[in-house]
Parts: C-alpha cells; structure tokens; sequence
C-alpha cells in the first residue's frame, strides 16, 4: 500500500497546538492530519492518502450506520528521553485489528500497512507527541462498511482511517478508583463479538456505565453471561488482582474466553510482572471470591488496566450483594511499581528487553 503524502496546508500554529497538548483531556483536540484507505470487493485496497484532518461525508444509507458493521484499536506513540518519538507494540495491535476484522466480515489489512500508515502519520504530526510523563499521543485507527444500500450481509465496501489525539491520564493514577459489579446486564457471551474490538460492545455498556455513575462509581465490572458470577473485565479495560505482599505476591487476571477482549496492556503487564519478580497466574475469579479475598487479606491490591489508562488502581467495588475495599483503599505498592515500570519501558526511561518500542523519530 503505497501512502500519498498532501498533508494540512494550514496546520495548527505552535501556540495553539501547545496550547491544545497542555489543555490535557483524552479525545478532545486532534492533530493536523489522518490517513484514510479505501476498500472494494473487486479490486481490494487502495493507496492511502495523508490528508488534512476533517469531515466525513456519508450517504444516509451507508451500511455501517444502520448494522454497525465496523472495529478500532486504541494505542499509542509515546516521547523519548533524547527527543525522539517510539510506537508502543504497533505489531501487536495491527495483528488485534485484524482478528476482529474476521469476526466483523471486514476485509483484513496487511500488518505491514497498518503499521506504515499509522508510522506515517505520528511522523508527519510527530510535534502533537506530548513530552510529560503519562502522556501520550494516542492513535485511533479504526474501519467502517461504507457500502450504499440497506440490505443485512457484509459490505463490499470499507474505509479505514488513522487519527491522533494527544491524551494526558485517562484516571488520576494517585486515587483509586470505585466499580460497580453489574449482575443485571453482560457484557459478551461466548460465540459473540467480546474478543472484537468493535463499537457495539461499548455501545451495549453504556447502560450499565450509567447505572455505575447513579451508585456512586467510576466504571463497571462484567461478569460472565451463564452464571453471572465470574471476573470478565471492567468497561473497556482488563483486571488483575494482586494476591500476597511483597515478591512472593501473585499477579492474577482472569483468563481469555473468548468473551474478553485481548488487551495488549493485559499482555505487556503479565511479561513486566515476571520481569520484576512475581509470579503470574491466568484462571477464573468469582465475586465471593473476590469479596472474600480482600475480607481475609488474600487479595490485597486490585488494578484495572488498558492503553488508554494503563493502570488504574482499585480501591472499592459495590455491588447489589453489599460492598467492600481493598486495603486502605488507596494505590497499592505493587500495582504502583507495575505501572510506573511499563511507563518506563514506554518512554525508554527503562530498557525495553522485548523490543516492544518501534522508534518513529
């Protein structure tokens, strides 16, 4: 796929673009530039284009807007001690991009594509990058069914896009957060779409996000679809529990089902906990054993993690059944360390032993 560079002929001026990146926020300023591709039946994918930022025009009748028909990734580009800018694990989400791409009956992309295009466009928009620590440029691409028409099978037709927005920490990593563990709605079931990186999931959560906010919290926690008693995942982000103190703690998440959404944080976190010394276990967690866990001091530090917040610390979970904290209900010590070393291996403060950092600049 070759890439067309006509970018913005009228950029954002430096002050407003530095204005813009110290303002903070997650998703609410965007750079100069995107990338868009166009695919057919027929003739498969297009060159892309690296085109100013802005609207999209769509015919009412375009397919995505009635059946939904459509995935993103989320991930990040991260700012360097000596100036320069790395993607975090592009590889990674290029190969997730294209896993929900098969269950969403949308054409896959050459991983090395994905890559390209979105290399191509932090480059050309490489001085949005925030500097701080936590901060990021988060990267957005994403692919809609655009053919025309109203009939229910897969589109001939798909467009893909990249944007970027620069985003400062999505959750005050020095507070910890509350959950709500939701028993009346779900989230996935096996043979659905959870493991897809798709709108429709999100969609389908904001109810119960809503019903988290009216109890007082700040995201909400998934069970299983059967039994309503097992760990899935919490809002669009994966859990971990920290089981015992100091080195000879376990790092325990809840394993892949099918109805979780693969995290590449989920991912990173299991090799950086081993890194640093703990142990690492993938299984099954219910409520009571939750509930019971943090009662006996078993289980003695929660976090949530995902590339928009990296890690979240847990402090409460309220539910129907009753409530209970964690602890003191503050940041815990391990969950504190977990984060603060993959920040570091993200921003090349800390060696990056598995080549994750793919350098831009």
């Amino acid at each position: 796929m070759k890439i067309n560079l006509n970018p913005n002929s009228q950029p954002a001026s430096d002050s407003s673009r530095e204005e813009k990146i110290a303002a903070g926020g997650f998703g609410k300023y965007y750079t100069d530039n995107m990338v868009i591709a166009e695919w057919n039946e027929a003739t498969g994918w297009s060159d892309a284009e690296l085109k100013a930022y802005g609207p999209l025009a769509l015919d009412p009748a375009t397919s995505v807007l009635h059946y939904g028909q459509e995935i993103f990734e989320g991930m990040k580009a991260y700012a360097q001690p000596d100036g320069g800018v790395s993607l975090f694990r592009p590889t990674a989400n290029a190969e997730r991009f294209n896993k929900s791409a098969v269950r969403m009956a949308l054409p896959e992309i050459p991983v090395e594509d994905f890559v390209e295009t979105v290399h191509a466009l932090v480059k050309q928009d490489i001085k949005w990058v925030p500097k701080n620590t936590g901060e990021s440029l988060y990267i957005r691409p994403f692919m809609i069914a655009t053919e025309v028409g109203l009939g229910v099978r897969p589109s001939n037709h798909a467009t893909y896009i990249v944007i970027t927005t620069p985003a400062s920490a999505y959750f005050d990593p020095s507070k910890a957060v509350t959950v709500w563990i939701s028993t009346e709605f779900v989230r996935a079931a096996k043979g659905g779409t959870g493991a897809a990186k798709t709108g429709g999931n999100y969609a389908a959560s904001l109810l119960a996000q809503k019903q988290a906010a009216a109890e007082g919290c700040d995201q909400v926690v998934w069970l299983d679809a059967v039994e309503h008693k097992w760990v899935e995942e919490m809002g669009g982000m994966n859990l971990y529990f920290v089981k015992g103190r100091g080195k000879d703690a376990t790092i325990f998440t809840p394993k892949l089902t099918g109805t979780l959404l693969a995290g590449i944080t989920r991912d990173s976190i299991l090799t950086v906990a081993k890194d640093l010394g703990y142990k690492v276990e993938e299984g099954m967690i219910s409520t009571d054993e939750w509930r019971d866990g943090v009662a006996s001091g078993e289980i003695t530090e929660i976090f949530a993690c995902g590339t928009a917040a990296v890690v979240s610390p847990i402090g409460m979970a309220k539910s129907s059944q009753g409530s209970w904290k964690t602890g003191d209900g503050e940041p815990g010590q391990i969950t504190m360390e977990i984060r603060n070393h993959l920040l570091g291996i993200q921003h090349g403060t800390i060696e990056d032993k598995h080549g994750w950092n793919v350098r831009v600049k």
